[in-house]
């Protein structure tokens, strides 16, 4: 192999000849002549894991990213010593490794294709500054190759060219090529030759990713310390490397309550009690859908955490009761910055039991956050994390306020050049001490679990729901998360969907954005056209910094009030279709949303696309993104789809233009679904649903659809107490059967479907159902063909004949 002169001349050190081999289970150890060592981890038929060291030994194995529910254990593993290399050989891949330098070929083990090769392969540069070790991976990039994920960067899906850091950073009103911004996910999926597999650079230093940005058939990564220590994940299909990925990670450890997936409102601020009163009075009486509340900083006794402003709320428990009452879950935000002041408990505690980080010299570090001067518990510290979770007491168990939104957890310090803690700050890193280059990206995550604790124990028998700012790989099993400061423009609105769609490829589908945009002041068109984007993230909240103007729903005028409330109740209508999106995402770690480059990468077409998306398995979606706009060009995936307002259906593979003016969006159901709705609600738990509406859409051919429930809240479901409907459609020219197979031991409230058929070619001639006919008078109703049926059918038989129209 040719070393890379240019490489080679910046200082950059190599792996020599490998001398030694040994296995150890699932670990195979590889030893050059200078002291580097390759462990090799088979974790699965279709994960590897690579970690190099460069003395002789490896530190402590300790990950914060990695799940001890992961799963392991694999089919076939072959080794064998040939003349020049090793190949370790799967029964998905085939992995050789050159005796002469360590370079790593991997390949698909069943057809011999080339997936990934390294190109300089590992190296390092000595830091002299803080010593250890700068350490690099270079792999070659394959003609056509496209790249997707790491996180929330705010551009193009495809990274195919760029460049890219992470470390998390406090980035008001960042702009399309702000780079890093809030959250650090070192994970990539990387296509090419109709196959994908993916990369997750497990090192919480500051790293870098370079998509053949700086040498055009390169892509490298890098980080400032710490380990070269990579998963590499096979699919070939992207979904199950994005699949193999979350679960390595975690899948979020339970579902969240159902009325976390509804309409949220919030404000820097909402205050005093009155003004709270007033906005939730004005949801009911315009009867628009809302479920949460949110109380920001100036809720707090002079923004410490964990107190309040009595004057704003003299008695918060009765205030939380009385909008809980009305159907509005109270959501409050937590910093991490704690005011010093002698007087304050939560500061007294940390300080007498030593919870506070500190700089290298042992001074706390101090920081100038809202309150002021201000101290950091160190979250990495599990005393640390007890003791904050069981300050959640009074405001979850006494108060009763239902979710906690974690804020400024980068962790973000004001009025210093770097905008965060000063590198020297110490850490205790669960047992593992270092520095604050190696903690700074999980601080966030630490933050957001040890909250995720204390709300899972106090709000228990129901679930916790908390939200993020800042997060590093593996967050998703604690928290939800929106996408940061931004600003009020059709920019930041192409922003938000591409950096909802990059989230759930990086195995986070639990994010949303401030919708409107949180700096500055939307128009109405602008906020109405994020609304019907945003009723297809799975975090639906508006948000705005409030120096502008207002951003509720009727702030605008009477026609944005009226569109906006249409699209709120289509996202009601739509929370079981959803529910059982985030039920295959928490049970099988599938994307929510998926990109059309995940739904079908087959078709080249879609590697290059932004805007069109699939949410869940068989609804698609594409935003209006400019001001005026009668409609848009968009591209349909391969296949039939009916337009959602019109039942045209439409044959895929194609761009094409679609009407949508200021009232609609472009919004497409795949042929063969059966998309289960509920009646409109004005918050989750308003009415008691006797009966859903199957919306099916008849497909020449076969479709699986799926219907979860529960008990929408609570932990029944994880002992057996759920309902788990499998559709199965079967379309013919004049038939249509849907076979239904049940799991689960939940009794559903709801006792009846109201079958909708849409786009049959035929006319109704009989119907049956568990094969007995029945009375077809009544099955046309206002235009729209219909049977309402009783739950548990196991077959509906659809017979007709084919109109001569």
């Amino acid at each position: 192999m040719i070393v890379n002169t240019e490489l080679e001349n910046k200082g950059n050190l190599f792996p020599s000849k490998i001398i030694n081999f040994k296995k150890d289970v699932d670990k195979l150890y590889f030893t050059a002549e200078n002291d580097v060592i390759l462990e090799l981890t088979v974790v699965r038929d279709s994960l590897l894991r690579f970690r190099y060291t460069t003395v002789g030994n490896f530190d402590n194995d300790f990950s914060y990213a990695i799940t001890k529910y992961a799963s392991s254990g694999y089919n076939k593993l072959v080794i064998e010593d040939k003349k020049e290399l090793f190949e370790i050989t799967t029964s998905k891949l085939r992995c050789e490794i050159l005796k002469s330098n360590m370079s790593v070929s991997i390949y698909d083990a069943k057809d011999g294709t080339l997936i990934n090769q390294d190109e300089g392969g590992f190296h390092w540069e000595e830091s002299y500054q803080h010593g250890g070790n700068i350490v690099k991976m270079s792999k070659t990039s394959n003609d056509g190759e496209s790249y997707y994920g790491l996180g929330d960067k705010p551009n193009h899906l495809n990274l195919k060219g760029k460049r890219y850091s992470n470390w998390a950073t406090d980035s008001y009103a960042y702009g399309k090529d702000t780079d890093p911004i809030y959250k650090a996910i070192p994970f990539y999926t990387g296509l090419h030759h109709g196959k994908a597999y993916g990369i997750f650079f497990d090192n919480t230093f500051r790293s870098t990713f370079d998509f053949a940005h700086e040498r055009r058939n390169v892509t490298s990564f890098w980080a400032q310390g710490g380990e070269m220590n990579y998963y590499f994940f096979y699919g070939p299909k992207m979904n199950d490397v994005v699949e193999s990925y979350t679960d390595l990670t975690g899948k979020p450890h339970q579902l969240p309550p159902l009325w976390a997936l509804g309409f949220h409102q919030c404000k820097w601020s909402y205050y005093p009690e009155n003004k709270v009163k007033e906005i939730t009075s004005t949801f009911r009486e315009l009867k628009i859908p809302c479920d949460a509340i949110y109380l920001d900083i100036d809720y707090m006794d002079g923004f410490r955490c964990f107190t309040w402003n009595k004057e704003y709320f003299p008695d918060p428990k009765r205030m939380v009761k009385e909008l809980l009452d009305d159907g509005f879950k109270t959501v409050a935000i937590i910093d991490p910055g704690i005011k010093i002041d002698k007087d304050y408990s939560v500061f007294k505690e940390g300080l007498e039991n030593d919870y506070f980080c500190k700089r290298a010299d042992g001074d706390y570090m101090k920081g100038k956050v809202w309150p002021g001067e201000c101290y950091f518990p160190d979250y990495t510290n599990p005393e640390v994390r007890e003791w904050w979770s069981g300050l959640f007491q009074e405001l979850i168990e006494d108060i009763g306020v239902k979710g906690v939104w974690n804020d400024m957890n980068e962790p973000a310090v004001m009025e210093v050049p770097n905008k965060t803690f000063p590198d020297d700050v110490r850490h205790d890193y669960d047992g593992n001490p270092c520095s604050h280059r190696k903690a700074h990206n999980i601080y966030g995550m630490q933050m957001a679990r040890a909250t995720y604790q204390g709300l899972k124990k106090y709000s228990y028998p129901k679930r916790p729901f908390v939200i993020t700012r800042s997060a590093y790989s593996g967050t998703q099993r604690y928290t939800s998360t929106w996408t940061g400061d931004n600003v009020a423009s059709w920019e930041h609105l192409w922003i938000a969907n591409m950096q909802a769609q990059r989230m759930a490829m990086s195995g986070f589908s639990f994010a949303g954005s401030d919708i409107g945009g949180f700096a500055e002041q939307p128009q109405g068109e602008l906020f109405t056209r994020w609304i019907q984007l945003g009723i297809f993230h799975p975090f639906f909240r508006v948000h705005s910094s409030g120096d502008h103007g207002d951003q509720e729903p009727w702030a605008f005028d009477e026609e944005v009030t009226d569109i906006v409330r249409k699209f709120i109740e289509i996202r009601y209508q739509l929370l079981p279709y959803l529910y059982t999106s985030f039920w295959n995402y928490v049970d099988h770690g599938t994307p929510i949303l998926k990109s059309l480059v995940l739904y079908d990468q087959d078709d080249s077409q879609t590697h290059y696309r932004t805007d069109e998306f699939v949410f869940g398995e068989q609804i698609l979606a594409c935003p209006i993104l400019e001001p005026n706009a009668k409609g848009r060009r968009m591209y349909l995936p391969q296949g039939l789809w009916y337009n959602f307002w019109t039942d045209d259906i439409i044959k895929g593979g194609k761009e094409m233009w679609v009407e949508a003016d200021i009232d609609s969006m472009p919004i497409f159901v795949k042929e063969g679904a059966i998309i289960p709705k509920y009646p409109i609600q004005q918050y989750v738990g308003e009415k008691e649903i006797t009966e859903i509406t199957l919306d099916v859409y008849y497909k020449e051919g076969k479709e699986e659809s799926e219907l979860y429930s529960d008990a929408n809240d609570g932990y029944d479901y994880t002992k057996g107490r759920y309902s788990l409907r499998n559709f199965t459609l079967r379309g013919k020219s004049n038939e249509l059967i849907i076979n239904q197979y049940k799991e689960g031991k939940f009794v559903t409230p709801y006792e009846t479907f109201n079958v909708q058929f849409h786009g049959l070619p035929f006319d109704v001639v009989e119907v049956q159902l568990d094969n007995e006919k029945i009375n077809i008078e009544s099955l046309k109703v206002n235009g729209v063909t219909s049977i309402v049926v009783d739950k548990n059918f196991s077959e509906l038989h659809i017979l007709g004949i084919t109109s001569k129209t």
